[in-house]
């Protein structure tokens, strides 16, 4: 259990550093929660600032998901002397770590993002298969609606409900279920807009609509 909390702690503590934070600092001190949707996400830093500014933010968000799992998750820590967690179940409880501290990272008084950018960065070492899928759900829907954040709800119920199909009842089902959860509550917000018709929509990316010249 000892372990389990401290490579947790340590995860939420990596997820706390915020990658558009971080990036807006070296451009003159940005802070896109003042712009915008006030998220400190990877959408909010594309949509105000563009995506030079918004790729590297991503970068660092996935990479802290990947970073928790791959060494976090594998941290020896030779002072306990018998684990009681099998190793996929702590590389779950960092990578959901990670998304929290990302959410509410304790470096920037809890205000961050929505932790999709870091949940896809941990999913990605977890079953990058699965992550394959997340993204082509994750494109459909956002050609099909233009809605950033419907594509990024459904894609994270597509995924809870693909890992149970493919592992069952385990380590990678509990993650994504939880994640499918913890991604709506995030996206409350979104949910209440897209149900007053007032959500902000990418109609460029509408592919469909473009070609047919809806």
């Amino acid at each position: 259990m000892l372990e389990l909390l401290i490579k947790a702690i340590l995860s939420y503590l990596l997820g706390s550093v915020i990658g558009s934070l971080l990036v807006g600092r070296l451009s003159g001190g940005v802070d896109i929660r003042s712009e915008g949707s006030g998220n400190a996400g990877g959408t909010n830093a594309f949509r105000t600032q563009g995506w030079k500014f918004a790729l590297p933010v991503i970068v660092i968000d996935a990479g802290k998901g990947i970073l928790a799992v791959l060494v976090v998750a594998r941290l020896p820590l030779p002072w306990i002397p018998e684990a009681l967690f099998r190793p996929e179940w702590i590389a779950v409880a960092c990578g959901a770590a990670a998304v929290i501290g990302h959410v509410w990272p304790a470096w920037y008084r809890f205000r961050g993002g929505k932790g999709m950018a870091t949940y896809l960065g941990v999913l990605g070492v977890l079953a990058w298969p699965v992550l394959v899928m997340a993204l082509m759900v994750w494109v459909i829907v956002l050609i099909l609606t233009g809605y950033v954040s419907l594509a990024t709800m459904i894609a994270a119920a597509a995924v809870a409900v693909y890992s149970l199909l493919i592992t069952g009842i385990g380590p990678l089902f509990v993650f994504g279920l939880a994640m499918a959860l913890f991604m709506v509550f995030t996206h409350r917000g979104n949910v209440s807009r897209l149900r007053d018709g007032t959500e902000y929509r990418f109609e460029k990316a509408m592919l469909f609509k473009r070609v047919l010249g809806d």
